[in-house]
């Protein structure tokens, strides 16, 4: 899917430049998650955290989200890798579904791929913020 095709996303500036660092740290042992992620976060449109608008996927929102194609429903906190706990329902930002949620709004979707490469359309139900 091209950048164009992609929906519209927004980050936080400070969450940008660590998530940028995060990704380019990642590149030799996750060059697809890291390639993707430094994609969303160059065509991102960045805000301050006091501008940031609300019912976006950030670090640490919790995200109820949709594969529309198995139908299958999930709840995650989308985290740092040190924080992440599948089990626990703590995404790390360095998965590819952790990577293809971050930016995106309630009622938004995203064609992503998986770990097998196949392309999942993602949509986001509901966002939480982070507890202050």
């Amino acid at each position: 899917m091209t950048d164009a095709a992609r929906p519209p996303i927004h980050l936080i500036d400070s969450e940008a430049e660590r998530l940028g660092d995060l990704a380019l740290a990642a590149e030799a042992r996750l060059p697809e998650v890291a390639e993707l992620l430094l994609t969303e976060i160059e065509r991102a449109t960045v805000h301050s955290r006091e501008a940031f608008p609300e019912g976006i996927v950030r670090m640490g929102a919790r995200v109820d989200f949709v594969d529309e194609g198995s139908g299958a429903r999930r709840t995650v906190e989308l985290v740092y890798p040190p924080d992440a706990d599948v089990a626990a329902g703590r995404l790390s930002i360095l998965s590819l579904v952790g990577a293809g949620l971050i930016g995106l709004g309630e009622g938004q979707t995203i064609r992503w791929p998986d770990r097998s490469g196949t392309e999942r359309v993602l949509r986001i139900e509901k966002v939480t913020p982070p507890e202050a």
